[in-house]
């Protein structure tokens, strides 16, 4: 059965997201940049308002064991598989309010628009926020989609957070039991597929000037700490010929990732976010370097073929300059591919509100990452001006916030499960 699509072509969602997405944001630990952290008061207060939105939509809504706020619209009969949809409604630190609540938002506002017409469609819809996605206080990414994807680590229950409180104890201050986190995992059997949208957070569609875009993939991650080691010295002393200094060596090796990953590699990208020089004066030559690597790729064999080229290319580069090396993998995430089937519905939606069905990849991580693991996942992209994102500048359109809702109410009406 096919249902016919009315709402998102009649009706605008943006006035009711753009509302939300600002009544949202003014939740923050500080008034003068947004702060949401896991585990907060904010967090609390926020969990609060998204469960009213649900309500108001149709849903029956719940904080689950870990935080995330559940909603569910039930299909033409109780008990029926969902199709999942959300996002995350944590930030970073002074952030920008679009990264993650605009696709919980508009998947409520589309359930929304559902209940108001009173559509039941034959499956269930359920809307999840989750708790954690950044990762700020405890390090640990992915909490909340690990927790309902079964896959949570307990031993993130000791991280700690700056002021030294664990997030075991940070839990039973919320009102939640550590103990329980188990409850919040779902049954393959009771998801149908996992869809996300979420701004793009790079500069691809805007480049292209098209509102929407279809991921074909999560790109895989590898993160690794660096750290070079020669002899400190006076500045005005060591002649240049014979010194060993670990940052001059640092900066050749940054270069050379930039030149490895400049090349046309399928996607690859690598970036030094990190660097640090000791003793750190300006009139001593640094004695040691430590600085991180980020390495993506939307294809893991590709990921990680780049990494032992540009650890081959670190460890040349510090026996020529008699330098010592120690380099340690920090982080490993694997790609994540969109599952054709459902991007195939994306790319349907897309098309069907007269948009090119632009595929891109994804290079920052989502919670599709952990979802994978209990569903097919899929992921709508909506532009985002200048391509910025973790930043108080971050913006979307009133333009392109109606684009994407209306291609994912159209995705919901028209959804068809695998096989």
């Amino acid at each position: 059965m096919e249902a016919k699509v009315t709402g998102p072509n009649s009706l605008s969602l943006s006035d009711e997201i753009v509302r939300r997405i600002h009544a949202l944001a003014a939740i923050s630990e500080t008034p003068d940049n947004l702060s949401r952290i896991f585990l907060t008061p904010e967090h609390r207060a926020a969990a609060d308002l998204v469960m009213g939105w649900m309500r108001d939509a149709g849903m029956a809504a719940r904080l689950d064991a870990i935080g995330n706020v559940c909603g569910r619209y039930d299909g033409e009969r109780t008990g029926l598989p969902c199709l999942m949809l959300g996002s995350h409604y944590d930030t970073v630190r002074d952030a920008g309010r679009w990264d993650g609540p605009l696709g919980l938002i508009t998947a409520i506002a589309c359930v929304g628009d559902l209940h108001r017409r009173g559509v039941r469609l034959p499956f269930a819809v359920e809307v999840t926020g989750f708790a954690d996605e950044e990762g700020v206080r405890f390090a640990s990414t992915l909490l909340g989609s690990r927790a309902i994807a079964g896959t949570f680590d307990e031993s993130a229950l000791g991280g700690r957070d700056k002021q030294g409180i664990t997030m075991r104890e940070a839990m039973v201050a919320f009102g939640l039991d550590p103990d329980h986190i188990g409850a919040a995992a779902r049954a393959p059997s009771e998801l149908l597929a996992y869809v996300e949208l979420h701004i793009e957070q790079g500069p691809v569609l805007e480049a292209n000037k098209l509102p929407v875009g279809v991921v074909t993939a999560i790109a895989g991650a590898t993160r690794l700490a660096v750290e070079l080691r020669g002899t400190a010295g006076h500045a005005g002393t060591v002649p240049m010929a014979l010194r060993r200094d670990a940052l001059a060596g640092a900066a050749e090796c940054i270069v050379a990732i930039e030149e490895f990953c400049s090349s046309d590699r399928d996607g690859l990208v690598g970036t030094v976010g990190y660097i640090n020089a000791m003793p750190g004066a300006t009139n001593v030559i640094p004695g040691m370097v430590s600085f991180t690597i980020d390495i993506r790729s939307p294809r893991d064999s590709y990921r990680k073929l780049a990494v032992t080229d540009i650890v081959r290319h670190i460890e040349e580069i510090v026996k020529r300059r008699d330098l010592q090396l120690d380099i340690n993998v920090t982080h490993e995430n694997r790609t994540v591919p969109c599952a054709p089937w459902l991007q195939k519905h994306v790319a349907e939606a897309v098309k069907a509100e007269g948009f090119r069905a632009f595929e891109l990849p994804s290079g920052a991580g989502h919670d599709g990452m952990a979802m994978i693991d209990i569903a097919d996942v899929a992921m709508l992209f909506v532009r985002c001006r200048g391509g910025v994102s973790h930043n108080p500048a971050e913006h979307v359109d009133d333009a392109d916030v109606e684009a994407g809702a209306k291609v994912l109410l159209r995705l919901i009406e028209n959804f068809k499960p695998k096989g």
